[in-house]
């Protein structure tokens, strides 16, 4: 088969896979398996970012990769530190969305920090494809795919060929986000927002009770990483934060294996005598508020579809809608057809079922915790 027809069919595949409503660790199994038939990488690393901030909120690992996590504290740092020209950033930032490492190198992969001074010396890979899922200007995913050194390394057509997957794995993402209802949440008892310190060495100094199991939710999806590459990210984002490089505090949302929602942030810490280069790093239960713009986003509206969307969650009536948008009723009912059948209900009734219910449901009724927001329930 040529390599044409083959990339044809493996397109073919992961669009099927992305419109089939997979939840997101089936989703990312799937295609894993099938991009592999035509990149046919040693290893891939996969991470889910927060559209709105770009912030690394969780990986998954397939192949030689799977169970490896013992650098990812230095790969955070290296991702986010600013020291890195080709970080998937930088990458969502090119015209073609990927870009292969030996080709962008010249076949000197030591002039990337990344592959010289990290992958090569503790994992000896020979090359690395990266390539960024952005769908309407907003990143929702990031994928790394890796070559043994005994193969030939990624050539054009495999840079091109990942580029042509872009949208189409973003609107993967998106649904495998919204695909999984919240269930009863796992049994623990509210300390508040978890807090966990690393100090100016990234070392975590201190940890509050409960952040460990905070920690240990996140894990629990199949073939979800170590949470400290996610930690390392947000280190590295604060201080650049603190130094004056970024201007956006770190901060992310992330969608636990039960469906229920959490907000990740991080802070620069100063001493009286200046910055320490302490970070504290807050992870806490996500109020609706924190989620509704995210899971609206999620079903692929317009711009105007979104404004629709937003009043209509307010109980605001088609009149009342098409008077503050400055649009007919006519054009209003087109735009909640059309918004109905992107977010696969028939009715308001079902669109508030879906972004309220699915996310929160299993907690109505129960008293809040200290940290403000309802408390687990016992599970059983």
């Amino acid at each position: 088969m040529s390599r044409a027809l083959m990339a044809e069919r493996v397109r073919r595949d992961v669009e099927v896979v992305a419109t089939a409503g997979l939840d997101l660790p089936t989703f990312l199994s799937e295609i894993d398996e099938s991009i592999n038939r035509f990149l046919r990488p040693i290893a891939t690393c996969i991470a889910t970012i927060d559209p709105t901030t770009s912030l690394l909120t969780s990986t998954y690992k397939f192949g030689d990769l799977y169970g490896r996590d013992d650098h990812d504290l230095e790969w955070g740092l290296i991702e986010y530190g600013g020291v890195e020209p080709t970080s998937f950033l930088d990458v969502a930032a090119t015209p073609s969305k990927a870009l292969g490492m030996h080709i962008t190198t010249g076949g000197d992969l030591a002039r990337s920090p990344r592959m010289g001074d990290f992958i090569e010396p503790y994992y000896g890979y020979g090359d690395e494809l990266r390539l960024i899922a952005t769908v309407e200007g907003r990143v929702w995913g990031a994928l790394a795919f890796f070559r043994d050194p005994d193969d030939d390394p990624f050539d054009e057509a495999d840079v091109e060929f990942a580029s042509t997957l872009s949208s189409v794995m973003a609107n993967g993402f998106r649904s495998g986000l919204l695909s999984r209802v919240a269930t009863q949440p796992h049994r623990h008892v509210d300390h508040g927002p978890a807090v966990i310190i690393v100090d100016a060495t990234d070392k975590m100094s201190q940890i509050s009770v409960g952040a460990e199991e905070r920690l240990r939710q996140v894990m629990l999806s199949d073939h979800c990483s170590d949470p400290i590459g996610t930690i390392a990210a947000l280190v590295a984002s604060a201080r650049r934060f603190a130094q004056g490089t970024s201007s956006v505090l770190p901060r992310g949302r992330l969608r636990l294996h039960d469906g229920s929602w959490v907000v990740l942030q991080a802070s620069p810490m100063a001493a009286r005598d200046g910055v320490t280069g302490d970070v504290v790093i807050t992870i806490e239960d996500a109020r609706p508020p924190e989620i509704i713009p995210l899971v609206v986003e999620a079903f692929g509206l317009t711009a105007r579809e979104r404004d629709v969307t937003q009043l209509v969650l307010q109980g605001v009536e088609t009149k009342d809608i098409a008077a503050t948008l400055h649009l007919s009723a006519y054009t209003v009912q087109d735009h909640l057809k059309s918004i109905f059948t992107k977010a696969g209900v028939r009715s308001r009734r079902e669109l508030m079922g879906k972004v309220f219910f699915d996310q929160y449901q299993p907690r109505f009724g129960q008293e809040l915790g200290p940290g403000g927001w309802y408390d687990l329930a016992p599970a059983g």
